[in-house]
C-alpha cells in the first residue's frame, strides 16, 4: 500500500480509536456513578441523538465545501472540545460533562464521517468502491478492537478526565497524519456547482431523490431495523454485562473487542470473495436479528456473547451492502447532501432505542426491552420482503478482488 494510502488510513484508524475511547467511557461511568440503567440509557440517548441530527447539514457542507477542509476542522475542534470539557470539570465538577462532551463531539464526528465518505471514491479509484469500504472498515474497526482496551487501561491508572485529555491528543495525530497524506497525495476531488442555502434547497433534493429511487427506500427501512438493535445494545451492553451478569469492566471491554475482531474477520472475507450484493443485506440482515434474540433471551453471560458477536459483527456486513447500494444509485452531485438524510434517517432509531431502555428497563427489564425491539426489527425485515416481492431487482454483484 503507497505511503499516502497509509497516511490516510491511519489517520481514519486514530480518529477512530480516540472517538471510541470516549463512547465507551461515557455510559461505563455514568452506570458506575449512579448505578442506573435508566441513567446509562438516558446518557446513551443524550450523546448519540446530536451526532444523527447533524448529518444532512453536515452531507450538504462536504457537497459545498472542500470536504478536507471539513476533516481538518471535525478533528482540530474535537481535541479542542475535550480541553475544554476537562477545564470546565476542573472549575464546576460533575459527570455531566463528559456528556456534553460527548454530544459536542459526535456532532463533530458526524462532520467527519461526511467528509470521508465523499472524498473515499476520489482517493482509492483503482480499487472498486466495495473494496475500499472494505479496507476503510478495517482501519475503522481496528480504532475499535483497541477502542475498549486501551479505555479500560487508562481508567485503571488515569480518572476519566485524564483520558479524555489523551482522547484529545489523539485527535490531534489523526489531524497531522491527515496533513502528511494531503501533502503527499496528488488527489484531485471533483467539485459541484451548489445551491446558496445549506438547508431547504438540500433537503429537498435529498427527499426527493428517496422518494423516487425504490433501493433507497429499501435500505433506509433495513437500516431503521438494524440501528434499533445497534441502538439497545449499545445503550445495554454496560449494564447487562456488569449488572446482569456480575462480569467486571475489563470483561466488557474485552466482549466490546471481541466484538471488533469479529468484524474485522468478516471485513477481510468480504475483500476477497464474491457474495450478491442481496445475499449480502439478506444474511447480514438476519443474523443481526438473530444475534438480538439471543441476547434478550440468554441465562448466561456466554449466550451473550454470541448474540453480542453477530449484532457487531454483521452489522458492517450489512453497511458495506446498505453503502453499495447508495453509490450506486444517488447522483455524485448530490452524494452529500442525499446521504446526510438517509444517515439521519437510518441513525434515529438508535437513540430513540436508548430512550426506550431510559424509559422502560426499570419497569419491565431490560431483557424484555431487548426482546421487544428484536421483534420489531423482524417484522421491519419481513415487510420490506413483502413489499419488494413483486418488484424488480437489478443484478447488481458485490465482488472485490484481492491485490
Amino acid at each position: 500500500m503507497r505511503k499516502d494510502y497509509l497516511s490516510f488510513f491511519v489517520s481514519m484508524f486514530l480518529s477512530r480509536l480516540a472517538d471510541q475511547i470516549l463512547l465507551f467511557i461515557v455510559p461505563l461511568i455514568v452506570f458506575q456513578t449512579t448505578n442506573s440503567v435508566s441513567w446509562a440509557g438516558l446518557a446513551f440517548f443524550v450523546e448519540s441523538l446530536p451526532r444523527y441530527l447533524a448529518f444532512p447539514i453536515c452531507g450538504a457542507l462536504c457537497d459545498k465545501f472542500p470536504p478536507i477542509r471539513i476533516l481538518h476542522i471535525s478533528q482540530v475542534y474535537r481535541a479542542a472540545a475535550c480541553g475544554v470539557a476537562v477545564v470546565l470539570y476542573g472549575v464546576f465538577g460533575g459527570v455531566y460533562w463528559i456528556v456534553a462532551l460527548s454530544a459536542l463531539c459526535g456532532v463533530l464526528t458526524t462532520q467527519g464521517i461526511m467528509a470521508r465518505e465523499v472524498v473515499l471514491p476520489y482517493i482509492f479509484k483503482h480499487y472498486t468502491y466495495t473494496k475500499t469500504l472494505s479496507y476503510s472498515q478495517i482501519a475503522d474497526q481496528t480504532g475499535l478492537v483497541l477502542g475498549p482496551l486501551v479505555a479500560a487501561l487508562l481508567l485503571e491508572v488515569w480518572a476519566w478526565h485524564w483520558v479524555v485529555l489523551a482522547i484529545a491528543g489523539l485527535f490531534l495525530l489523526a489531524d497531522l497524519a491527515m496533513l502528511y497524506w494531503q501533502r503527499t497525495s496528488s488527489v484531485t476531488l471533483e467539485s459541484f456547482e451548489q445551491h446558496h442555502d445549506l438547508w431547504l434547497n438540500p433537503l429537498r433534493i435529498a427527499l426527493g431523490h428517496i422518494c423516487n429511487l425504490a433501493e433507497l427506500k429499501k435500505v433506509i427501512s433495513l437500516a431503521v431495523g438494524v440501528n434499533l438493535i445497534i441502538g439497545v445494545t449499545l445503550a445495554t451492553s454496560a449494564a447487562m454485562v456488569i449488572g446482569h451478569y456480575g462480569a467486571g469492566k475489563d470483561d466488557y471491554a474485552g466482549l466490546q473487542a471481541a466484538g471488533a475482531v469479529t468484524t474485522i474477520v468478516i471485513l477481510f472475507l468480504l475483500a476477497r470473495v464474491t457474495l450478491p450484493l442481496k445475499l449480502l443485506g439478506a444474511l447480514s440482515y438476519t443474523l443481526i436479528a438473530v444475534g438480538a434474540f439471543i441476547t434478550a433471551l440468554s441465562p448466561t453471560l456466554w449466550g451473550y456473547v454470541v448474540g453480542f458477536l453477530l449484532i457487531v459483527g454483521f452489522d458492517k456486513m450489512f453497511n458495506v451492502y446498505m453503502r453499495s447500494i447508495r453509490q450506486q444509485v444517488i447522483p455524485p452531485q448530490d452524494f452529500g447532501k442525499t446521504v446526510g438524510v438517509i444517515t439521519l434517517l437510518n441513525n434515529l432509531s438508535q437513540p430513540f432505542a436508548g430512550l426506550l431502555v431510559a424509559v422502560l428497563a426499570a419497569p419491565v427489564g431490560t431483557q424484555e426491552v431487548i426482546l421487544l425491539l428484536a421483534v420489531v426489527t423482524s417484522l421491519i425485515g419481513v415487510g420490506v420482503v413483502v413489499m419488494n416481492r413483486q418488484s424488480t431487482q437489478g443484478t447488481s454483484v458485490y465482488r472485490t478482488d484481492a491485490d
